[in-house]
Formats: C-alpha cells, sequence, structure tokens
C-alpha cells in the first residue's frame, strides 16, 4: 500500500461520495486552525455515515462489526471554523475480512484536497471478537466506492 505521503494530492471529483462537514469554534486549537484529532472524527463520521445511510441496515446490528485498526492523516493546508468543508470518501481496498478506505478533505473555494486520510476497519464477530468476513450488505454498499 502506497504512504498517504507519497500519493499524489487528489481533487474532488476522484471521490465518489463527498459528504458535508462543518466545523465549529471548538474544533479550532489556540493556533487559529482545527487541531490534528478532529480530522479522525470527521474520517470516521463519514465512514460509519455512509454505511448507515446506504447499507439499508443498522450495521452495528450485524453479526460482525468493522473495528478501525489502523488511521493516517497527510495534513496539506490548515482549516478552520467557521469553513465549510466537503470529505470525499472511496475505497482504496476491499478484502476478505477488511476495508480501507481513503478519505480527502475539501475546503470551499479549493478543488485539491487540504488533507488526506486512510482508515481501515477490519471485521470481527460481535459474539466472540474473532476475525469474520466483510458482510455482504457491506461488501455490496462500498464496492461503487472502489477507486480506479
Amino acid at each position: 500500500m502506497t504512504a498517504l505521503r507519497d500519493l499524489p494530492v487528489p481533487t474532488r471529483d476522484r471521490f465518489p461520495h463527498r459528504r458535508p462537514m462543518p466545523t465549529r469554534w471548538q474544533d479550532n486549537d489556540h493556533y487559529g486552525h482545527v487541531n490534528n484529532v478532529v480530522y479522525y472524527a470527521w474520517f470516521d463520521t463519514t465512514v460509519n455515515g455512509y454505511l448507515l445511510d446506504h447499507a439499508g441496515v443498522d450495521t452495528r446490528e450485524l453479526a460482525a462489526v468493522g473495528l478501525v485498526v489502523e488511521t493516517g492523516c497527510r495534513y496539506l493546508h490548515p482549516v478552520s471554523f467557521p469553513q465549510h468543508l466537503e470529505i470525499g470518501l472511496g475505497v482504496e481496498r476491499l478484502g476478505d475480512t477488511s476495508i480501507t478506505y481513503r478519505l480527502a478533505v475539501f475546503a470551499d473555494g479549493r478543488d485539491e484536497a487540504v488533507a488526506l486520510g486512510r482508515f481501515t476497519h477490519v471485521y470481527v464477530e460481535q459474539s466472540s471478537g474473532r476475525p469474520a468476513p466483510v458482510p455482504t450488505v457491506v461488501r455490496n454498499t462500498v464496492t461503487p466506492l472502489l477507486l480506479g
């Protein structure tokens, strides 16, 4: 898998799904820009929001659920409240038991990403915590997001 630092800076049209994301006053740190930890909350909200909105079921109630095992973010340009953002979402890799998502943060007025992220879910049985196949409903939901 290519390191985030080695990927080209993407544009909005590269992502099959985009979700509006507001910034909040509390997101800004004392340097006047959104703190790095907030980006991970945006990524989590975008991935899980997409699954809940598009799967037709509550994915939290499936026998196997996706747990985050790895995340990463490459910060390219600062953003701050009250900017309006959009988070791009695509699937980098769809495996037997895991999904790796690629995400990008886009600010109003900029076509190139201001941050680039990666987010990996590994599926486990809720009852045992053992690895499990990606549920069919989840696989079918994320397949349209596969990046070429």
